[in-house]
C-alpha cells in the first residue's frame, strides 16, 4: 500500500499547474438533468452540430446532445474513470456512435471542430479558456455555460429560474463574433479581468 502524503500537491494538481499559472481545480459536480435540457435549447442546438463540453464528467451533456438534437457530442475530462463512465452512458442511451470522449486537459484540447461549447467550470477557468474559445472558435459558434460568466465578455442571453427545492441556477450564452468586429474581447489575464 503506498502512503499518501496530504501535504504534497497530488498528481492531478501537478499536471494542473501550468508555467507562470496555475490551472483552477474543478470537482466533478453533476449538471443537473433539467439544466442540460435547458442549456442545449438555450445554444439551439441543431442535428448538425458539434457540442463539446469540457470538463464533461459523466457524460451526460454530450449524451443529451446527441440522444435529442442528433448532434455529435464530444466530451473532455481528465479523469479516467470519467471517461470510461461517460463512454458506458453513451452506450447505453445509444449514442454512442454519434457521442466521442476524450481523457484530455480542457486547455489543450482543439476545439476548432465544435459550433457549440458546453462549461460548468469555476469562473476563473472560464476566464482563462476564453481567449482559446475566441481563438480557435469559428465566429457563430455558441458559448453556454452553468452559474458563471466570462469576466469582462458580456453574455448576449441569461436565463433565470428556481427549482422545486428553491435553488437558484443561471445560464449564459454567447456568440463568437466575426474576427476583429466590435466587441470582441482582448485577451487578458485573469487577475486582470475580475
Amino acid at each position: 500500500m503506498r502512503r499518501i502524503n496530504r501535504s504534497s500537491p497530488t498528481e492531478f494538481q501537478i499536471r494542473a499547474r501550468r508555467v507562470g499559472n496555475v490551472r483552477p481545480l474543478v470537482r466533478f459536480e453533476p449538471t443537473p438533468p433539467h439544466i442540460v435540457t435547458a442549456m442545449l435549447e438555450l445554444a439551439e442546438v441543431k442535428a448538425r452540430d458539434v457540442v463539446y463540453d469540457l470538463g464533461s464528467g459523466d457524460g451526460r451533456i454530450a449524451v443529451a446532445a446527441a440522444k435529442r438534437y442528433g448532434a455529435k457530442g464530444v466530451g473532455v475530462e481528465i479523469h479516467a474513470g470519467r471517461v470510461a463512465e461517460a463512454t458506458h452512458n453513451a452506450h447505453l442511451a445509444g449514442v454512442s456512435q454519434r457521442v466521442q470522449f476524450l481523457q484530455q486537459d480542457l486547455f489543450d484540447v482543439d476545439l476548432r471542430p465544435a459550433s457549440v461549447v458546453t462549461l460548468f467550470l469555476l469562473p476563473e477557468a472560464n476566464v482563462m479558456l476564453r481567449p482559446k474559445m475566441l481563438r480557435e472558435l469559428a465566429p457563430g459558434s455558441r458559448v453556454v455555460s452553468y452559474i458563471h460568466e466570462m469576466g469582462r465578455w458580456k453574455p448576449e442571453k441569461a436565463q433565470y429560474s428556481i427549482d422545486r427545492t428553491g435553488r437558484y441556477h443561471r445560464i449564459y450564452l454567447w456568440t463568437v463574433p466575426a474576427r476583429g468586429a466590435a466587441g470582441m474581447i482582448a485577451p487578458r489575464t485573469p487577475q486582470s479581468d475580475e
